[in-house]
């Protein structure tokens, strides 16, 4: 199991524990730290099976004063979560091929459960 965490995150916080209390084994990445690449971004919206845009964190500054407003392609909003990190909506927790946004952090006790 991977989360990509950003520890300064109440819900990313919680979610990890929760998954620390499961028993799971987990990797821990640090991805304000280490930003994904585009590869590695394609890869994680495709276990969300989501669109770039929708994994985007609308009420950070730098979203309102460079991109709000705008229409960008996938790839052009994969460019700037790969530049922009913090743009990257948190947690995310991959299990099996498939992965979740862990808002609230309690889905990721329902989503283990429904695993079993």
């Amino acid at each position: 199991m991977k989360i990509y965490h950003n520890n300064r995150c109440s819900k990313s916080r919680c979610a990890l524990q929760l998954i620390e209390e499961s028993g799971q084994d987990v990797e821990v990445i640090n991805y304000l730290q280490n930003a994904p690449t585009p590869a590695e971004l394609k890869v994680l919206l495709k276990q969300l099976d989501m669109s770039a845009e929708a994994l985007v964190r609308k009420g950070e500054a730098i979203y309102k004063s460079e991109l709000k407003g705008k229409e960008l392609s996938e790839d052009e909003w994969i460019e700037a979560m790969c530049r922009y990190p913090k743009l990257i909506e948190r947690p995310i927790v991959v299990h099996e091929g498939k992965a979740i946004v862990a808002r609230p952090p309690e889905l990721v006790n329902e989503w283990l459960n429904s695993k079993q």
